[in-house]
């Protein structure tokens, strides 16, 4: 299935003309057999219909590192034309297609930069996102709360957020943490997939069996400030900790179901059922080996033959010939839907989002190719006899609800005490 099917959104303006020409003619058509409506037309016609009534707010896209990253922009957004761009799966023309009402756009840095001088890099992916919002005013708006996110949606406009992927950005420096919240971060993913000197990362080495007294207290900051603490990309046991010592709902930006595809950066059932009791939302994400095992296996069997093979190769070739012998499976529309069924069974409708990851993966699911395709997805569950009520909390309504209990928690905080003034010396590497 593919979501270019969601454009049959009614009969061509021709055959409108004609039926009218017909109805003035008076000529008689109540005698023709009935036509019999398409169950997947009505369905989408349903979800579009749903998502014209709230906003659709996804957790994650890629888009400023693809404006960084692509060879002709460099980095320059006035150089790229987002009404059509096409190097990849997000644009303005498909945003609106897909009727996307909110968006957090990450703001992602590597964590493996040899000089960890990440706050420079940081800053300039701060400013690629905000410049791309301020060039499409018709398009984009800033948001920084759960009000402004449906006071945009009502104009007709995208409410635009940024997310800082990795805390390895802050560089040990909660004073870094409360800049990037003054310059609009409103989440921040603990790790990404390095380790860091106080949080283990799900894809690297578990150094600190969970976080340490400064992660805690890296937290309890951004529980402080009202940013949203992001568990995507960290340890499950970080994520238990974190569940521990966060007083403000938890997100995972864009992550699945670890009891579907046991792959690190899902989430395991031993958390989804703790998710309720802090208030969090878990958002679905579209990654192909997050979503389908066979993809996973896919590309443990790949890593498998590359560690295997001496240095000398070049990766991309050794991919290449792999790929030639064993074609590269897809995910599923479907598969997609199955995570998000698993996460309401296990969290409840309450605590499920989505987080496509556009602009960060390659091969997105077939349904689910670009930013066009949610509608589909929304008709899929309204298959599987999703209610209007729930489909709504999925949508955006849980984002609202948790970003306004963040809110309420930061206001009480800052109320009982003063930003903190902690170091990742004084807590972690205490002097004799």
């Amino acid at each position: 299935m593919s979501c270019l099917n969601d454009l049959r959104e009614g009969p061509p303006r021709l055959a409108i003309g004609i039926l009218m020409v017909i109805a003035w003619l008076g000529v008689g058509i109540s005698s023709a057999p009935a036509q019999a409506r398409d169950p997947d037309d009505d369905h989408l016609a349903h979800a579009r219909r749903i998502l014209r009534s709230v906003p659709l707010i996804d957790g994650h896209n890629d888009l400023p590192w693809g404006v960084r990253e692509d060879r002709n922009a460099r980095g320059n957004v006035e150089s790229v034309d987002l009404h059509s761009w096409r190097p990849g799966d997000t644009d303005i023309e498909r945003l609106k297609r897909g009727q996307v009402g909110g968006q957090f756009w990450s703001v992602y840095i590597p964590g493996d930069l040899p000089d960890r001088h990440f706050a420079r890099m940081q800053l300039e992916q701060i400013d690629i996102a905000r410049r791309i919002i301020t060039r499409y005013p018709g398009t984009f708006a800033p948001a920084l709360t759960a009000d402004d996110i449906q006071k945009v949606f009502r104009q007709g406009r995208i409410a635009s957020l940024l997310g800082i992927e990795g805390g390895h950005a802050i560089e040990n420096s909660l004073g870094v943490l409360r800049a990037y919240y003054g310059l609009g971060v409103r989440y921040m993913t603990l790790t990404h997939n390095v380790t860091l000197d106080w949080a283990d990362a799900a894809l690297d080495s578990a150094r600190h069996n969970g976080l340490t007294p400064f992660g805690r207290e890296v937290i309890r900051e951004m529980n402080r400030l009202g940013m949203l603490v992001d568990l995507s990309h960290v340890s499950a046991g970080v994520m238990s900790q974190a569940l521990d010592v966060s007083e403000a709902p938890v997100i995972f930006s864009h992550s699945s179901a670890g009891a579907l595809v046991d792959v690190a950066r899902n989430v395991p059932d031993s958390i989804l059922v703790r998710i309720p009791h802090n208030g969090g939302i878990v958002m679905a994400t579209f990654v192909p080996d997050f979503v389908s095992r066979d993809v996973a296996a896919w590309y443990e069997a790949l890593a498998a033959e590359q560690a295997a093979l001496p240095k000398g190769p070049r990766a991309d070739s050794v991919r290449m010939a792999f790929t030639a012998r064993r074609p590269k499976p897809r995910a599923t529309l479907s598969q997609v839907a199955d995570h998000i069924d698993h996460i309401r069974k296990i969290a409840g409708a309450d605590n499920v989002g989505i987080g496509g990851d556009f602009f960060g993966s390659e091969d997105m699911p077939i349904g689910l190719e670009d930013v066009s395709c949610y509608p589909s997805l929304f008709a899929e569950l309204l298959r599987r006899r999703w209610s209007d009520d729930d489909l709504r909390k999925l949508a955006g309504l849980n984002l609202l609800r948790v970003m306004r209990s963040a809110e309420s928690v930061a206001a009480r905080l800052q109320r009982e005490r003063r930003p903190s003034n902690a170091t990742i010396e004084l807590l972690d590497r205490p002097r004799p």
